[in-house]
């Protein structure tokens, strides 16, 4: 059989993708939670063959991790989704109004009218607003910090990233979905992405420049690491 880059198959009871990696010094496979499938990686489309060979032998263990991956939170009324790491209730007041941040004796409320897919997406418009706000305080805060000049920042929602930044032409791109993680590790993602105005790369002196703005680091990027997946699904 003839493989291709991108080509999705059926492979010992789960989805697999294929991908050609030229960097890639050997064959290996990687996880896609977020899509539910098995990503086999080969170096070249000629290898491709080889790493499917390969991905049979290692079929129980594909999907043993695909069922550990997080199931999504529907954005529902009823649901409790963080907002600032802190849990927050979701629920219905009728009408067609836009979802608005509350909190009671109980804790934080995101009240929202519409129903089903409106009402969900009514709860993302506010996450989002949310996250604008604050990711654009932080950022400025950093760049005032290295005497930067202002950036475009927006807000979007990439498959698996937390955030990009186009020194050439001064921009950074956050995933709204940060803001329900802790206020430290939203802090440190706008440092992250700030610093890479000083160096593009992730080299020893770009990683002063975070320690610079933000101190010890590695417990927010481990958080990330850790509960990323499951902030990634929420809603999906």
């Amino acid at each position: 059989m003839q493989y291709r880059n991108g080509q999705r198959l059926p492979l010992e009871g789960l989805t697999a993708r294929l991908s050609v990696n030229p960097r890639a010094r050997r064959l290996s496979i990687r996880i896609d939670a977020r899509a539910g499938e098995a990503v086999l990686i080969a170096p070249s489309e000629r290898k491709l063959a080889e790493v499917v060979a390969f991905a049979r032998t290692k079929a129980s263990w594909m999907r043993e991790r695909l069922a550990e991956r997080p199931h999504g939170t529907p954005l529902e009324p009823g649901a409790a989704i963080n907002l600032f790491g802190r849990p927050t209730r979701l629920i219905a007041t009728g009408g067609a109004g836009a979802a608005r941040l509350t909190e009671d004796a109980d804790g934080p409320v995101i009240a929202s009218g519409g129903e089903g897919e409106a009402y969900a997406r009514r709860v993302e418009n506010l996450f989002k607003r949310v996250a604008r706000e604050t990711l654009q305080t932080r950022t400025d805060f950093h760049l005032r910090t290295l005497g930067q000049r202002p950036v475009k920042m927006s807000i979007a929602d990439p498959k698996s990233r937390w955030g990009s930044c186009s020194p050439h032409n001064r921009s950074i791109r956050y995933s709204w979905r940060v803001v329900m993680a802790p206020p430290e590790v939203i802090d440190y993602l706008a440092a992250h992405e700030v610093a890479h105005l000083v160096h593009a790369d992730h080299s020893p002196a770009y990683w002063a420049v975070v320690q610079r703005l933000i101190g010890d680091h590695r417990p927010h990027r481990k958080w990330l690491r850790d509960n990323g997946p499951a902030l990634h699904a929420v809603g999906r």
